[in-house]
């Protein structure tokens, strides 16, 4: 009852709720982030979202955070390392969550939940397992069962059955307490990102590391994830 019909009122009224309130952070933050990194404060990514009931496929849409890394080039016009890219300003953001403040934006549109399954990448979307895609059968959300529960310390098959195992029993009171679980790592900065590394591995190169594809599977893959991403 919950889950089809109540959660995503709660979730309208909470993100609004949460928008009005945080308003002077949000500005704040926009304004400190335009001059940190030089330009738009703001990042924006395709991502999968819910599975569409008429298409049988999941949703793309825009994802909006505030931007941690900048967008420094080398000589030849390519992007720097994440390493290089990512200063102080992203690293406060990134260790605090402050940059994921922005999706409730999302929240607000219906793109998002504010307890589902992360959303990923389409690049790593298309190296799901059918099973694994049955995540995508609810709304993505801001936080869910895999981020208390190791989030970037945790392997990528880890956090996909933790999202299986959400998906089969949402409820009200499970909701409650993964957001006052997120508020404890939240405060603890804890799992940001995978030890010994600034931004996790794709889940494509972690198959590959693994040898769990090879490299044909691999390229044929990325090349329906940037297909996918021009439709």
């Amino acid at each position: 009852m919950y889950a089809k019909f109540f959660k995503r009122l709660f979730d309208f009224l909470l993100s609004l709720t949460a928008i009005l309130a945080l308003s002077p952070i949000l500005l704040i933050l926009t304004v400190i982030g335009a001059i940190a990194m030089g330009g738009n404060p703001f990042f924006t990514q395709l991502r999968p979202g819910k599975i569409d009931k008429k298409t049988g496929k999941e949703k793309i849409f825009k994802l909006v955070k505030f931007r941690t890394m900048s967008n420094k080039k080398d000589k030849d016009g390519n992007l720097l390392p994440d390493d290089q890219r990512l200063n102080k300003y992203g690293r406060i953001l990134r260790s605090t969550s402050l940059d994921e403040l922005p999706e409730l934006w999302n929240i607000l549109k219906g793109d998002m939940a504010i307890v589902g399954p992360r959303p990923q990448l389409v690049r790593d979307m298309v190296f799901m397992s059918d099973a694994q895609r049955a995540r995508h059968s609810v709304r993505p959300g801001l936080t869910g069962l895999a981020q208390v529960s190791g989030r970037n310390n945790i392997t990528w098959e880890q956090k996909f059955e933790y999202d299986l195992k959400y998906i089969k029993g949402i409820t009200f009171f499970g909701d409650v307490k993964i957001l006052f679980q997120t508020v404890g790592k939240v405060l603890k900065r804890s799992d940001t990102v995978r030890e010994g590394t600034v931004s996790d591995m794709d889940f494509g190169d972690w198959l590959m590391m693994e040898g769990k594809v090879d490299q044909q599977t691999y390229d044929a893959k990325q090349a329906e994830a940037k297909e996918l991403l021009k439709a």
